[in-house]
């Protein structure tokens, strides 16, 4: 064979072993990257986009609201001993309902985010609910500071030029708080309901609230003794708006951040609230019991009721 010949076919020979290298290496890299994909996608899934998820995917749900805190209290605590006689009458001969609200800050609405959230404002909505149709005003007179002597001073002018058929006043607490002395604190006390009876309205004793500034006093239980027997000896109603408190804190263990504002000494929206609820059953029930006739005598000039 010529040497010319022999050159040409060994340099074919090289091409073509050339060519089967490369597709060789062609073959192996492809083999190589589609084993890698399966791997890539596995690990990127996680990060997939919700929008993206297939119809019917399980999406996220965000947690349900908290439930509201229930405003509950013992029976005995919003029971009136003595039936609500004046307001009784105003009811029944349908005339608009008068209830003034006297009372220190507590009264007032300290630590309430609004003049609405007040004690005395929960109050309105909740006896128009109970008695709809009816024309109820609960006016506000309370003032932050005062005590005994300065409430009475303004009876004449915040509570009987109004005529209410129902007074609720609310005392002793800044009595307590400043330390002043019980004895002189119960004569006032009871003059003071003495002036509101005869002024023609049913009465209602509100005593202080359970907060930490008021339990830090060793004045307390004495106060709460002497309203207690107060209303007793006078016959008038008392709220137990401490014991309601005290119930929430020890036997619903609510903390007090639940119902007392940031000063450790006011209530906030939802323990106004709930006072407010609570007062509003009592005044309700103790407003439309039925009275045997021997429990009320007429007045026979005006036909009102009064208390025997």
């Amino acid at each position: 064979m010529k040497p010319k010949k022999q050159a040409k076919i060994a340099c074919q020979r090289r091409a073509a072993v050339a060519s089967a290298l490369f597709v060789a290496v062609l073959f192996a890299a492809a083999h190589t990257v589609s084993a890698q994909v399966p791997a890539l996608a596995e690990h990127l899934a996680p990060q997939a986009s919700p929008i993206s998820a297939p119809a019917g995917a399980p999406r996220s749900v965000p947690p349900a609201a908290a439930p509201a805190l229930a405003c509950t209290a013992p029976a005995e605590f919003v029971h009136f001993d003595r039936p609500l006689l004046h307001t009784m009458h105003g009811l029944d001969s349908g005339q608009p309902l008068t209830i003034v609200a006297i009372g220190s800050s507590s009264t007032a609405g300290a630590g309430a985010s609004s003049p609405e959230a007040s004690y005395p404002s929960r109050l309105a909505v909740e006896l128009r609910i109970r008695f709809p149709g009816r024309e109820i005003t609960v006016l506000n007179r309370g003032v932050n500071g005062e005590e005994t002597d300065n409430m009475m001073a303004r009876f004449a002018s915040d509570v009987t030029a109004a005529h209410p058929q129902l007074v609720l006043w609310q005392i002793g607490t800044n009595s307590v708080l400043r330390d002043h002395p019980l004895n002189p604190h119960g004569v006032r006390l009871r003059q003071g309901i003495e002036e509101l009876k005869n002024s023609g309205a049913d009465v209602v004793l509100i005593d202080p609230q359970f907060a930490p500034a008021v339990l830090a006093k060793p004045e307390m239980p004495g106060m709460l003794e002497q309203i207690a027997l107060a209303a007793k000896e006078e016959n008038v109603d008392l709220f137990r708006r401490f014991a309601v408190m005290r119930d929430w804190h020890e036997v619903q263990h609510l903390s007090f951040d639940t119902f007392v504002s940031p000063d450790h000494l006011h209530m906030n929206d939802w323990s106004y609230a709930c006072v407010a609820k609570l007062l509003g059953m009592a005044i309700a029930e103790a407003a439309t019991r039925p009275l045997t006739a021997a429990a009320v005598r007429q007045n026979g000039a005006s036909g009102k009721p009064v208390v025997p």
